[in-house]
């Protein structure tokens, strides 16, 4: 039960506290970044482990698209600049807490394509309970062999290399990640493994080729005695790396990425990087949608480290880490939020793929019993979005609730046909795209033919959730909804002698000509809406 209830408190830490000048140089869009447009990233680095150490470079290529002589990379402030090289010559640069704003000696030309090589070094931060509050893991498997894994999401990339740390840019054209590590140990990173150089020197490099965008908070590194399996599946490269010790459980569990690969591109299109293949990488750390790499460390158990979230026991039916940031891999890698305080757009999608998932194999009942559950992990403590070009999320709430608020849409909708058509588009109009809550609410819009924006904004934009009034008036029902936002009208199914009627409430309340001895006879379909009701 400590782990549930750690997955939904810790997502709150960063956003709970003050802003900050930081906060702004990491979350804001000024000119020194939107100035320029990232086309990729070709990182080559080692990792000395007895040090806890990072020396290398990163080669950050970019297109001009407003006329500027500054742009703004971002680099930890515990991390050194050893130089930064454009043309063969350095660059002056300048230090602002997280950000380096980095001068040339005239402005660049708009539509030029230009490169730069960051050196750097030091000793990145080291987490302390990875994933929530980001950094490099440090530890050894259970044969003493060395194992090392990084999470960053929410803290930044930039903790452990330079790049433009912001959600709103990604390289366009991929990326290359080379990594040296001691001799007898891998790394695994994003994409495909181009191959290994003995550097002779007691370090072997290992060269990763990403040809897919890819969020700068997923570009990774997978450090240990890693053994490799996989296979083809449907035309789609599975490729597994696993601690030695673990590679015949990790058999058996990995089996469950097939039935939900099936799933998932019959609901959501298909995988959006096969180009790059789909790997999962056994860590150090619970989980991260690492694109292409797949960061797992659930034990090899059912549920959430052996625990249900929903509380339903169908929970215990899969492997929640593999199917969870699996699914990030269409909704947060593929498509986006440009400010983190739309990460709903990550996590309640995502959150909603293990509905989809159950209701996949084990049926529609089973779907919304497990849907139903996630209700009690619902806080309803602050609103889902967050603020705004501060680098913060909003309440951990995105989760669960955001996945509740897809369900109560798909059941407002009232036609699955529709629903799974209007999913699978949304899937693949932004497909590798980056985008915000606006265009979400236009698109369900346009394709629901209802205009739900008053439903997006009573779960997204406050705390609380609608409540149903019902009351009984001369044996008739009357009922209402009492919301924070106004004029909120929103359909409602409720079950009455074992007859499904669609109520319509607004803020007022309406009368009907439905007859009732007592409002008990009223079966609220709460598994379809996340709603309370009085």
């Amino acid at each position: 039960m400590k782990n549930i209830i750690l997955f939904l408190l810790l997502t709150n830490l960063v956003s709970a506290q003050e802003i900050t000048r930081r906060d702004s140089l990491q979350g804001g869009l000024r000119t020194e970044r939107t100035c320029f447009d990232v086309q990729r990233y070709d990182l080559n680095i080692k990792v000395n482990i007895d040090e806890k150490s990072i020396v290398g470079y990163n080669d950050i290529t970019f297109k001009v698209v407003d006329k500027s002589n500054t742009i703004q990379i971002d680099l930890f402030e515990n991390m050194q600049i050893d130089s930064i090289i454009y043309n063969t010559k350095k660059l002056n640069y300048k230090r602002d807490e997280i950000a380096v704003f980095i001068t040339f000696n005239e402005s660049l030309k708009i539509g030029n394509q230009e490169k730069i090589r960051f050196y750097y070094s030091g000793n990145p931060i080291i987490a302390k309970r990875a994933p929530w509050d980001g950094g490099f893991v440090f530890t050894k498997d259970k044969q003493g062999k060395k194992w090392i894994g990084v999470a960053c999401q929410g803290t930044g990339a930039s903790l452990w290399y330079p790049c433009k740390d912001s959600q709103s840019d990604e390289p366009d054209l991929g990326a290359t990640i080379k990594v040296a590590v001691p001799n007898g140990l891998m790394n695994v990173s994003n994409g495909r493994l181009v191959g290994s150089e003995d550097l002779k020197n007691g370090y072997t490099r290992w060269d990763w080729e990403v040809k897919n965008p890819i969020n700068s908070y997923d570009v990774t590194l997978n450090i240990g005695d890693y053994v490799h399996f996989g296979e083809n599946y449907k035309g789609l490269d599975l490729d597994y790396y696993v601690l030695r010790e673990n590679e015949e459980k990790a058999r058996k569990q990995f089996e469950e990425v097939k039935p939900m690969m099936d799933c998932f591109q019959s609901k959501f299109g298909t995988y959006p990087f096969a180009s790059d293949g789909y790997k999962l990488v056994e860590t150090p750390y619970l989980g991260m949608e690492h694109q292409s790499a797949v960061a797992y460390g659930n034990q090899y158990q059912k549920g959430y480290l052996g625990s249900d979230l929903s509380g339903t026991g169908v929970g215990m039916l899969f492997d929640f880490i593999i199917i969870h940031e699996s699914g990030h891999e269409w909704f947060g890698n593929s498509i986006t939020s440009k400010d983190i305080a739309d990460m709903w757009i990550h996590e309640g999608f995502t959150q909603y793929t293990e509905i989809v998932f159950v209701e996949c194999q084990f049926g529609y009942d089973k779907a919304m019993e497990y849907a139903y559950g996630l209700r009690n992990n619902v806080n309803n403590d602050r609103p889902i979005i967050g603020d705004y070009g501060v680098n913060k999320e909003g309440s951990g709430d995105m989760y669960p609730k955001g996945a509740l608020l897809l369900n109560t849409i798909r059941h407002i909708v009232n036609d699955d046909e529709k629903w799974w058509k209007i999913l699978l588009k949304y899937s693949e109009t932004f497909r590798h795209k980056i985008i915000d809550t606006n265009t979400v609410v236009d698109f369900f819009n346009t394709e629901s033919g209802i205009n739900l924006t008053p439903v997006f904004n009573q779960y997204l934009k406050y705390a609380t959730i609608p409540t149903l009034e019902l009351k009984k008036e001369k044996g008739k029902l009357s009922y209402k909804w009492k919301s924070s936002e106004s004029n909120f009208n929103m359909p409602i199914d409720v079950k009455l002698k074992n007859k499904t009627i669609r109520l319509n409430p607004s803020n007022n309340w309406t009368k009907s000509n439905i007859k009732i001895k007592r409002l008990s006879e009223v079966d609220v379909l709460k598994n379809k809406f996340l709603i309370d009701f009085e």
